[in-house]
C-alpha cells in the first residue's frame, strides 16, 4: 500500500472540494470500491468516466461555440478512443492494435473561433484543454488496465450525472450555467474520491491516483468560473446549492451497482 502522508502535500488542493461537497464519500463504498475482487470494475468504470467527461467537455464546444466543420474536428479527435471503448472488445480478432487505437497519436486538432463573445473564448480555451488531460487520463488508466491483465469489458452508467442532468433549465443560458455546474460538481466528487481511496489500493494504482488530484481540483474551477462568466449578474450560488443537495443523495443513497460515482452498494 502507499505511504499515508502521500498526500500531505495536495491538502491546500483537497480542503476547498472538501468544503464545497456537502458529504464526504461514504465508508462503504470505499471499502466496496477498494475490494482486490473489484479492481477491475473500478478501472473499467474508471477508464469510461474519462471518456465521458471529454466527451461532455467536446459536446459542450459543439452545442455553444463552435460551427459544424469545427464540431466534425472534434468528433474525429474523440473517434479512436470511442472505438477502444466501444469497439474494443469486438476487435480481437481484427488488424487493428492498441497503439493504433489509442488516442496518443491523435494530435489535438487546432480550434479557432472567427467571431465569439468572451465566454466562448474561455469555454473553447478551458474545455479543449480539459480534454486533452481527461484523454491523457484515459490512456493512462488503459496502461494500468493492461499491465494488471484487465480485459475492456462494456459497463453500464451510473446513475449519478443523470440525476443531476435532468433537473438542467430549459432556457440556452440557464440550461448551460447549470451543466457547468454540474460539470464542476463532478470533477470535484472525482478528486474527493481519488484522494479517499489512495491509502486503501495497490501501489501502483494509487500513486496514480494521486497524480490526477491537481488537475481535477483545476477542473472543478474552471468548470463554477465558467458557470459565473456565463451567467452575467444571475447569481448561481443558488443552483449550486440544489445541485449539491441532489448529488448528496446520490453519493449517499444505496446503489443496484457499483459505479465510480455510485452510492454504496445495498
Amino acid at each position: 500500500m502507499v505511504p499515508v502522508n502521500l498526500l500531505n502535500n495536495y491538502q491546500g488542493l483537497l480542503n476547498p472540494i472538501n468544503n464545497f461537497l456537502l458529504c464526504k464519500t461514504p465508508d462503504l463504498w470505499i471499502e466496496q470500491a477498494s475490494d482486490p475482487c473489484n479492481l477491475s470494475l473500478l478501472l473499467t468504470d474508471h477508464l469510461h468516466c474519462e471518456l465521458k467527461a471529454a466527451q461532455s467537455a467536446g459536446l459542450l464546444l459543439r452545442r455553444y461555440v463552435v460551427d459544424e466543420a469545427t464540431a466534425q474536428q472534434i468528433l474525429q479527435w474523440l473517434e479512436p478512443y470511442e472505438t477502444r471503448v466501444y469497439r474494443g472488445h469486438l476487435l480481437a480478432t481484427e488488424n487493428e492494435t492498441n497503439t493504433q487505437l489509442s488516442g496518443k497519436n491523435k494530435q489535438a486538432p487546432k480550434l479557432e473561433l472567427a467571431q465569439s463573445e468572451p465566454w466562448q473564448d474561455e469555454l473553447l480555451s478551458k474545455m479543449v484543454l480539459l480534454m486533452k488531460e481527461e484523454l491523457h487520463h484515459f490512456d493512462q488508466v488503459f496502461t494500468i488496465m493492461e499491465a494488471n491483465n484487465i480485459e475492456l469489458q462494456p459497463t453500464t452508467a451510473a446513475r449519478y450525472a443523470a440525476g443531476m442532468l435532468r433537473h438542467i433549465r430549459g432556457s440556452e443560458v440557464g440550461g448551460l450555467v447549470d451543466k457547468l455546474i454540474i460539470g464542476g460538481i463532478i470533477e470535484a466528487r472525482s478528486c474527493e474520491r481519488f484522494a479517499a481511496l489512495v491509502p486503501h489500493l495497490p501501489e501502483s494504482v494509487a500513486r496514480f491516483y494521486v497524480s490526477l488530484l491537481r488537475s481535477e481540483a483545476r477542473h472543478f474551477e474552471d468548470y463554477l468560473s465558467l458557470a459565473e462568466l456565463v451567467a452575467g449578474e444571475e447569481d448561481i450560488a443558488p443552483r449550486v446549492q440544489m445541485f449539491l443537495g441532489i448529488e448528496q443523495n446520490l453519493i449517499e443513497s444505496p446503489d443496484k451497482v457499483l459505479r465510480f460515482h455510485s452510492g454504496p452498494v445495498a
